[in-house]
């Protein structure tokens, strides 16, 4: 048996999957170990995955193995919504007690895959003890990924496919699951992880298959170190943005405010379970916040608190905007001032309409319920999807595109607004590095541009990472849970 043993062998030179096209002018073979499929976003990685899982029948590719049809299970943080019994149907119902009455527990979704040895030993590793009696709408996204992993390892596969696995999860957890990676490998099972960051490639991979426009390029097989490999990479991540062509506000809030924000004592529970235990903190006007925590810390929780989300407000003492919250403003009156993308909202985001429309309804301070467009607003949103190269998505409905276009859709979306406080919860989820980059770069400088406006463009902002790499350099201030 030589070093590089083929467990899938792509040979056609054009494969295909529902209407999409990808070139590969030699054939690629996925090899038994770990794989690393890399690319930009919109470069092919998820439409490889779904051809490695589905594409077998198509009858223009030609997919061939030596162990004939291998078992292939592909997941992604969207497939929560596949998993069975599940019904939570939008972002803001794990926050309404009355509303989850019918929403299912981990134990009722996965019945007797939670009652042997294997479940024990995943859950354990990561850090996920007891997490069967939780009902499944109250996980953060870092929990939901882990979970769908957990279950995706239950099940004997030949062929694991993890579509931004490392996305929402801690430092921690992404070492329990490079570990858990290896001891696939050890078992004979193959893994493909499809990434958009060098910094995802596995330390012990097999090869690496750089994608770039559709188009598989030659795997990287011989490499001298994982830093040379990582470095090797990057010429695929050449996106950049022009922030000189960054719009000004729609609207100007030149209202003063003191306290953008402020809790005393915050305290949220969810039946016996306390996610939120005492904490203060406040935000004055101008001031740029990073929030930190482990996954599963509360900090999404504590967000859904100041963007009037979570009916538990009216039993915290919050002000926001120098108003105590419950003192007869209106949620219409908050989410005015707040603009806020996160994993959880746009996991359950799935509205009608194209890509423009959806970015030109962030102006109306609404989620899932659509308004009509006001003069000009449509043509706003059009700039900021140039903006961020992705006109070509313009006339595409949400749910056709890949996760990490969808986040710059809903980027787009929350951008567009430029109000008084702007909320980026783990705001880099599968985007590529250069985007990751671009994102970063754009709230610097709308930060750098409130500060030189004396009072004219007042902003605020909260951002959640895992990582230090990730935060923006207007950042100064840290609130740790």
């Amino acid at each position: 048996m030589s070093e590089y043993t083929p467990i899938i062998e792509l040979k056609s030179q054009k494969l295909y999957y529902t209407g999409v096209m990808l070139n590969n002018p030699e054939p690629t073979d996925i090899l038994q170990g770990i794989n690393v499929v890399i690319g930009a976003n919109s470069s092919g990685k998820t439409t490889l995955g779904n051809i490695l899982e589905k594409g077998w029948n198509f009858r223009t590719n030609q997919i061939t193995s030596p162990i004939g049809k291998p078992k292939v299970k592909k997941i992604e943080f969207s497939d929560i919504h596949s998993l069975p019994g599940l019904n939570v149907e939008y972002y803001q119902q794990r926050y309404e007690a009355t509303m989850n009455d019918e929403v299912p527990s981990i134990a009722e979704i996965l019945g007797d895959k939670i009652t042997g040895e294997r479940w024990a030993e995943l859950t354990r590793m990561f850090n996920l003890r007891g997490v069967e009696n939780r009902k499944i709408n109250y996980l953060s996204s870092g929990e939901l990924r882990k979970l769908l992993i957990i279950n995706a390892l239950i099940e004997p596969v030949d062929v694991l496919i993890l579509d931004n696995p490392y996305i929402g999860l801690d430092q921690p957890s992404r070492d329990i699951l490079n570990g858990a990676i290896e001891a696939l490998r050890a078992e004979g099972i193959t893994t493909v992880l499809l990434v958009s960051n060098p910094r995802d490639i596995h330390p012990n991979v097999t090869q690496v298959i750089p994608m770039q426009q559709l188009t598989i390029q030659r795997p990287i097989r011989e490499f001298g170190s994982i830093k040379w490999l990582r470095s090797a990479v990057m010429h695929l991540f050449d996106y950049a943005v022009n922030v000189s062509e960054i719009p000004f506000p729609p609207n100007e809030d030149k209202e003063p405010v003191g306290t953008v924000m402020k809790i005393t004592h915050g305290v949220v529970n969810y039946g016996n379970r306390r996610i939120i235990d005492g904490i203060d903190w406040e935000i004055k006007d101008g001031q740029c916040w990073a929030l930190s925590g482990p996954n599963g810390s509360g900090k999404s929780t504590l967000l859904s608190l100041i963007c009037a989300d979570n009916p538990q407000a009216y039993s915290n003492d919050i002000v926001l905007f120098d108003r105590r919250r419950g003192s007869g403003e209106s949620i219409w009156d908050i989410k005015r001032r707040i603009s806020f993308v996160s994993p959880e909202q746009s996991l359950h985001f799935h509205p009608a309409g194209d890509v423009v429309t959806i970015v030109a309804q962030g102006l109306n301070d609404t989620t899932g319920v659509f308004i009509p467009l006001k003069p000009g607003q449509k043509e706003l949103a059009e700039q900021w999807l140039r903006l961020l190269h992705i006109e070509h998505l313009a006339p595409r409905s949400i749910g056709t595109l890949s996760g990490g276009e969808k986040q710059m859709v809903m980027l787009a979306r929350t951008f567009i607004k430029q109000p008084r406080l702007m909320i980026f919860d783990e705001p880099l989820h599968g985007l590529d590095y250069a985007r990751a980059r671009a994102a970063r770069a754009i709230i610097n400088h709308l930060a750098a541009r409130s500060r030189a406006s004396e009072g004219r463009y007042p902003l605020s902002i909260i951002f959640v990472s895992h990582y230090a790499d990730e935060l923006p350099e207007c950042i100064t201030y840290t609130k740790t849970l």
